[in-house]
């Protein structure tokens, strides 16, 4: 089908990598290389330190990543984020630049997961150690310099599907408070049977055969975990119950695969009565966000963090 690509896209196209997550290993060298070549200088104005934390359970302990301005001076709203990456790619050294950003923009203190990543590790490692570190941030508010009434989590691609169903986890375990769930062009979705799905087989960045391998990589060790069926927080579409969770920011691109999943979700998310905000941007494909300097991007970006500001700082 023809693509009416943002027109300050196109220049952009041929020299994006395509990544089909067959061979994992050659995908990360290949996301290596991408956010190598887009990174760019860190202020000082924000201090990024790392800790080790403890897993869910008998699971193995968990690094994360923590932003944080260097000027603060009281506890401030907090964000745990998911990478994106196909549930098979990338560490959270890799969002550096972005997530520096994110924090000075939202005033808030960031931690990023690196949590174990399929094929080496399927589902639910992945997922059990987003949980853990969200509870090791609350439990830890104080050293964190965080106010953890004030708590949102969030990610991209693979990270968005993960926040999905970190939100349905944390419900299901009478968890903390969550003020927003943010769903960046999420991954929520195994069956593969949406319009946007079948149809956008040959778009930028990512197309349904990357989609389809990202998710047998992600749930090649079955969804049942100690007799019980976990599905629906491997796919979260798959969940029959989607009430009493957190707010939610879903944003979905025009020429992403992943575009009408991200849409249901949303529709449903309603439905259940959650207040849902949904943001689809005409001519943007499967993680243009790595473009900067392109309206549409920067419009994406903005719009973000101001979801996150109202989120964490209803009051201004």
């Amino acid at each position: 089908m023809s693509l009416a690509i943002d027109p300050e896209l196109v220049p952009w196209v041929p020299a994006l990598p395509t990544f089909d997550f067959a061979d994992p290993v050659a995908t990360r060298a290949m996301v290596k290389e991408m956010t190598r070549s887009i990174a760019r200088d860190l202020p000082d104005t924000i201090l990024i330190r790392n800790y080790t934390v403890p897993g869910d359970t008998d699971r193995p302990a968990v690094n994360v990543r923590v932003y944080s301005p260097t000027a603060q001076v009281s506890s401030l709203p907090a964000l745990v984020y998911f990478h994106g990456g196909g549930y098979v790619t990338g560490e959270p050294a890799d969002y550096d630049s972005a997530l520096t950003e994110l924090t000075a923009a939202v005033d808030a203190v960031v931690v990023s997961v690196d949590y174990r990543l399929a094929p080496e590790n399927p589902f639910p490692a992945g997922l059990r150690d987003c949980y853990a570190a969200l509870l090791w941030t609350v439990d830890n508010a104080e050293e964190l310099r965080i106010d953890p009434d004030w708590l949102a989590i969030g990610g991209e691609s693979a990270g968005g599907g993960l926040a999905a169903a970190v939100a349905l986890l944390n419900r299901d375990r009478g968890g903390p408070s969550l003020r927003l769930q943010w769903l960046g062009i999420p991954a929520v979705d195994h069956r593969g049977e949406t319009e946007s799905m079948t149809t956008l087989t040959d778009t930028p960045m990512l197309a349904r055969a990357a989609a389809v391998n990202a998710w047998k990589h992600y749930t090649a060790g079955g969804t049942l975990v100690d007799g019980e069926d976990w599905t629906r927080y491997a796919a979260p579409a798959t969940a029959t119950d989607l009430s009493a969770l957190p707010a939610a920011y879903i944003e979905v691109g025009q020429y992403d695969p992943l575009r009408d999943e991200g849409i249901e979700y949303a529709r449903r998310l309603a439905q259940a009565d959650v207040s849902t905000e949904l943001r689809l941007y005409p001519g943007v494909f499967h993680g243009a966000t790595a473009v900067r300097g392109v309206k549409v991007v920067e419009r994406i970006i903005a719009e973000q963090h101001a979801a996150l500001r109202r989120a964490l700082h209803p009051e201004g």
